[in-house]
């Protein structure tokens, strides 16, 4: 059974969940509690980011890595095209989509919890208790903003970020409007990479994963909300019903898409 180490939350998690759909393969997930998972993270892997995939002996830390290995040691439902063009332009998108909408999303993000209370508040676990909801609803956006600019994420790099996304949606909406994938006829990495990277723009509605009710469907004011990139989220809920499997699968059978199993510390 294939072990995918991740946060449910996260972007480059959530593209190799699309790629292990895609491609039909059962995978048990393993929730890393941040600080101290990350600590028996880096004795399986060297080092502490998710995702990092385990199948049997190999170990394999990050998501481009995990979708070259899993294309390899599982051929069928290619994610690559071997045609020199299309695939060319389908690892310089793959390459693109982790530098530009993994990064900004997460930046726009902080922007948009700093100024949303009931944005912020709904983020959290749903076994959150309301007066530790009612606490971080209450944080002065003020001093969000303040602890914002001391991380790098300041209101001028919000504003820069969100910028450069609205004409990243824009450039992918064109291109998505007279196509139903981003490189050819098929789908590919980049369109499981682009797909999986927007996941904090806007959360999927379906049962893909762990998140609050509250939580589904929302996504960034301005950008998730805004008709000019319907195009592009509309063919990311498409992606989602045709090769995403629901999150309601029982724990018991090992299915992917079963709830995370959280990591053990010895």
């Amino acid at each position: 059974m294939l072990e995918l180490y991740q946060f449910e939350l996260s972007q480059y998690s959530e593209k190799v969940r699309l790629i292990l759909d895609y491609k039909g393969l059962a995978y048990r997930k393993i929730e890393v509690t941040p600080g101290v998972g990350q600590l028996e993270l880096f004795r399986l892997s060297g080092q502490r980011k998710v995702p990092v995939l385990k199948d049997g002996d190999t170990v394999v830390a990050d998501s481009t890595a995990i979708a070259m290995y899993l294309d390899r040691k599982y051929p069928d439902r290619p994610l690559i095209p071997t045609a020199a063009k299309e695939r060319g332009l389908c690892l310089l998108m793959e390459e693109w989509a982790d530098q530009s909408i993994g990064v900004k999303s997460r930046t726009v993000l902080y922007g948009a919890l700093s100024q949303n209370p009931s944005y912020r508040a709904s983020i959290l676990p749903s076994d959150t208790p309301d007066i530790f909801k009612n606490l971080v609803s209450a944080v002065p956006p003020q001093l969000l903003e303040v602890v914002g600019t001391g991380v790098g994420l300041g209101t001028d790099t919000i504003k820069q970020a969100t910028d450069s996304l609205k004409q990243d949606l824009e450039a992918l909406s064109l291109l998505l409007s007279e196509s139903a994938y981003l490189v050819g006829n098929s789908p590919s990495l980049a369109d499981f990479a682009v797909a999986g990277l927007s996941l904090l723009l806007k959360f999927p509605e379906g049962p893909y994963l762990d998140l609050p009710d509250s939580l589904k469907g929302r996504g960034i004011p301005g950008l998730a909300d805004n008709s000019a990139y319907e195009t592009f989220f509309n063919w990311r809920d498409r992606v989602y019903s045709e090769y995403r499997q629901p999150s309601t699968s029982a724990t018991s059978t090992g299915t992917s898409g079963s709830a995370p199993t959280s990591i053990d510390i010895e």
